[in-house]
């Protein structure tokens, strides 16, 4: 069975994130076709880059890292629920992705974005860093707008067609993730 993280990318207090993400979740179990696992990188305690080797080269020291890394090495594929700030995901979801580097490597990504323009450019951002990381990411994403998906910007209650949205995107991740895991196994 595929194993997929849903990668809460927000640590701020008072995120909204935390109820999308939770819903992403629930819509993906009741799917099926997968173990989905919500993973929350506030969890993880991670300062800013303090590794002293780059991630490329796999020497982690901290055990921060190591257990950040034991997690993502245990998935085929993630959805990462991103907020959209100035343009781009959150610092620290970045900073999360950027601890490692072949953990990430050979594995399948979706996106479901929210903010004021549905969250489509903090999207843009990261599809160029999973290129890097070798990270194929498919087309379908679920943009969530601030203005129509959460009441008073803070309760979030997504139009229903969201629903669907999460669907199509299992539907093209899961294939990818299974094609990557046969990669990854040669």
């Amino acid at each position: 069975m595929l194993k997929v993280a849903i990668i809460l990318g927000s640590t701020r207090p008072g995120r909204v994130g935390e109820a999308v993400a939770t819903w992403v979740h629930e819509v993906a179990t009741k799917k099926g076709g997968a173990d989905y696992e919500l993973v929350d990188i506030k969890d993880f305690n991670l300062p800013l880059l303090d590794e002293p080797a780059p991630p490329s080269m796999g020497q982690y020291t901290k055990p921060h890292t190591k257990a950040w890394a034991a997690k993502i090495d245990s998935f085929d594929a993630f959805v990462f629920v991103t907020p959209e700030y100035n343009h781009g995901t959150s610092g620290a979801l970045k900073n999360a992705i950027d601890y490692l580097y072949k953990e990430w490597n050979n594995k399948a990504a979706g996106f479901v974005s929210y903010g004021s323009a549905g969250g489509v450019r903090a999207v843009e951002h990261l599809r160029l860093v999973m290129a890097e990381l070798q990270v194929a990411d498919v087309r379908a994403q679920v943009m969530l707008s601030l203005h129509d998906d959460f009441e008073g910007f803070r309760a979030f209650k997504p139009r229903p067609r969201h629903e669907a949205s999460v669907g199509k995107l299992l539907d093209q991740l899961l294939p990818w993730a299974g094609a990557m895991k046969a990669l990854r196994g040669r």
